[in-house]
């Protein structure tokens, strides 16, 4: 592709890829210099077109010699459509989730759904790229947007018609997922997470709904989780914008959740939905689960799927790594749950999701993660505190803090909690003191495969730990 192709000039230079990182650009590249909380790539725009930049993508006013300059008053966005233009074809279908909690999940069981409806499909977040063959981990929610465009394009070659991704707050902020077609869009709920790089609620709220206001297509979709507290905001926006709308949970319209019951494994759900009674054995545990899958049913729906099958095949859906994830059965006949809740909505909801199944003791391990918001700590501590029988707060990933002052504020919320800094000795402790009769939920980490202390990751795996010490 010939620059002037993209800008709409005259330059034939040879366009040979995309950058947001100098040190990835080589000849023929197009580098993104943007303004960021801890860097200014602004600054790195000389090294660029040393490299071989032949265009620069950043504010009007800034100083670019030796390359074209691509001016524009949001840099991000415009570099995003640019790189997409670069990229496709993309996969007919996309859709998009975000939401606090549930994106992971909601994703990856659309992926599974369209891929009982008989279509190649794929997801994309923080499991990584996952297909019905392969699972490649790219350790973001959302990935850069060359990694992301590039990814999806890639997926599109080989043969990959559907795609659902997660829409992280911080990477509809940054214009990480921007340029591709997106047919759907979800909300699941919004709970505190990510003040510190949001400031409010107000703010990671706006970065949020974005995705329904700015990045799903004119005669798309929007698919609503309706029974959280903030759904009518997007219900809203989807009214503004005269988009299609499906409403799903208890308030649903399009598959309204008229009954729940848990069973020893799963749970049984009714539902109604253009007129008829569904019923369907839903293999996963727990109330938000059952959110997830039919916000992704709503997904399937929104794009194409028929109704009652898409409702049928929610009863062949496997679990999603690290969510309520089924590690182990210990000696004593415990079932050890690993979770990745990470916020006190999370918490409350794996733990409320437990409850049911519980007839004995619910034990509970779960830490909170460093250089992330502080805020949420005791809060975590109050939600542990009030739904399980025993706490033990550990570490999660104390990054650069000193773990022992992150579990005393996690403890100012669980009073009276057992505190085992060491999350192999946490596990091994909570594994040791279940009964038969008693339930333990590990939470925080999921399905990370490594602890973050200092500059270090180490090797860790809550589902493997708990196995090896369950032996």
């Amino acid at each position: 592709m010939r620059l002037g192709a993209l800008t709409g000039g005259s330059e034939a230079d040879t366009i040979t890829g995309f950058a947001i990182d100098h040190r990835k650009v080589a000849r023929g590249t197009i580098f993104g210099a943007f303004e960021g909380a801890r860097v200014n790539g602004e600054d790195f725009i000389p090294a660029a077109v040393a490299a071989g930049a032949i265009a620069i993508v950043a504010r009007r006013g800034v100083r670019v010699d030796g390359a074209v300059h691509i001016a524009a008053d949001n840099p991000r966005e415009c570099f995003a459509q640019l790189a997409a233009k670069f990229f496709a074809p993309f996969p007919a279908t996309t859709v998009a989730v975000t939401g606090t909690n549930g994106k992971t999940s909601t994703v990856e069981l659309t992926r599974q759904l369209w891929r009982f409806a008989g279509h190649h499909a794929a997801s994309i977040g923080t499991l990584g790229v996952t297909t019905a063959d392969d699972r490649v981990t790219t350790g973001l929610t959302t990935p850069d947007v060359v990694t992301f465009l590039s990814n999806v394009a890639g997926l599109a070659r080989e043969g990959v018609s559907h795609v659902a991704f997660e829409a992280s707050s911080h990477g509809l902020t940054q214009y990480r997922t921007e340029g591709l077609p997106v047919r759907a869009a979800a909300f699941t709920n919004l709970s505190r997470d990510h003040l510190d790089y949001h400031g409010d609620m107000a703010a990671y709220f706006t970065a949020k709904l974005r995705l329904f206001a700015e990045v799903v297509a004119d005669d798309g979709a929007i698919v609503v989780w309706a029974d959280d507290p903030n759904s009518e905001r997007v219900i809203d926006i989807a009214h503004a914008r005269g988009l299609k709308l499906l409403t799903v949970g208890e308030h649903g319209d399009t598959l309204r959740l008229v009954g729940r019951e848990p069973t020893l494994l799963g749970q049984q759900l009714t539902m109604e939905a253009d007129g008829a009674t569904h019923k369907v054995m839903l293999p996963l545990i727990g109330a938000y689960q059952a959110a997830n899958a039919l916000t992704a049913a709503g997904l399937v729906i929104a794009t194409g799927g028929n109704v009652a099958a898409t409702i049928q095949a929610l009863g062949r859906l496997q679990p999603v790594r690290g969510r309520l994830e089924r590690a182990v059965i210990t000696a004593s006949g415990a079932p050890v749950y690993v979770d990745y809740a990470h916020t006190p909505d999370a918490l409350d909801a794996a733990i409320a999701a437990l409850k049911p199944h519980v007839a004995g003791r619910l034990i509970v391990v779960f830490g909170a993660g460093g250089d992330r918001d502080t805020g949420k700590r005791e809060p975590m501590g109050q939600a542990a505190a009030r739904g399980a029988d025993v706490v033990i707060v550990t570490d999660d990933n104390p990054r650069s803090e000193d773990p022992a002052a992150i579990r005393a504020e996690v403890l100012k919320g669980a009073v009276g909690a057992i505190e085992i800094g060491d999350r192999r000795a946490a596990i091994a402790e909570a594994v040791r003191m279940a009964g038969a009769q008693d339930i333990v939920l590990i939470a925080g980490k999921g399905h990370e495969q490594g602890q973050i202390i200092g500059d270090l990751v180490l090797p860790f795996d809550d589902v493997q730990i708990a196995r090896e010490v369950a032996a």
